[in-house]
C-alpha cells in the first residue's frame, strides 16, 4: 500500500507540528526572530492557516503522518518531514509522487538552504537565475525548475 494520501482535516495538527519544528530547526538560525518563531509560529496558530489548503496537501502516512507536501498548480509550496525521520526517503517519496501524479515542476527555496537545494537537485530540479526577497526579510529565495529531460535520479 502506498503511504501517500490526500490530507484530511484530521491531519492538521500533525501537519502544523511538522512545519513548526522544521521552521525552528532550519530557519530560526538564519532569521533569529524570537517573536515569529516562538509566538506566531505555533501549532494552534498554524492549523487554521493550513486548513484552507487541505485539498492541495499530500501526507506520508504509514500509520503515523511523517511528512507532507503542499502544492499549487505545478509548484511545490512546502515539503517538510518530521526532523527526527529525515533521511529515510519520506521527502523523496512525497516529491516523486507529486512529480508523477500532480505534475509539479517548479518551486522556491531559501538561497541559504543548500541542503534543500541539493535534495531537489537529486530529483531533477535546477536552480535558475530567478531570485526574490523572502517577504519581510533580507534573505533571498531562488527558483528551481524541473525539466523532464533533465531528470537526474540518484
Amino acid at each position: 500500500m502506498m503511504p501517500i494520501r490526500p490530507a484530511t482535516a484530521a491531519d492538521l495538527a500533525r501537519i502544523a507540528e511538522i512545519e513548526v519544528f522544521n521552521y525552528r530547526l532550519n530557519f530560526y538560525p538564519i532569521f533569529r526572530s524570537d517573536e515569529f518563531y516562538f509566538d506566531e509560529m505555533t501549532v494552534p496558530k498554524l492549523m487554521p492557516l493550513r486548513a484552507a489548503f487541505i485539498p492541495d496537501i499530500l501526507v506520508y502516512d504509514d500509520g503515523v503522518v511523517k511528512g507532507f507536501l503542499h502544492y499549487g498548480g505545478d509548484e511545490v509550496r512546502r515539503l517538510y518531514v518530521e526532523p527526527v525521520l529525515q533521511g529515510q526517503g519520506i521527502g523523496a517519496a512525497l516529491l516523486e509522487y507529486a512529480i508523477r501524479e500532480k505534475h509539479v515542476k517548479r518551486l522556491w527555496a531559501l538561497e541559504k538552504n543548500p541542503r534543500a537545494i541539493a535534495f531537489y537537485a537529486r530529483h531533477g530540479f535546477r536552480v535558475t537565475d530567478e531570485r526574490r526577497l523572502e517577504e519581510g526579510t533580507e534573505e533571498y529565495l531562488v527558483r528551481l525548475v524541473r525539466r523532464e529531460n533533465d531528470a537526474d535520479y540518484d
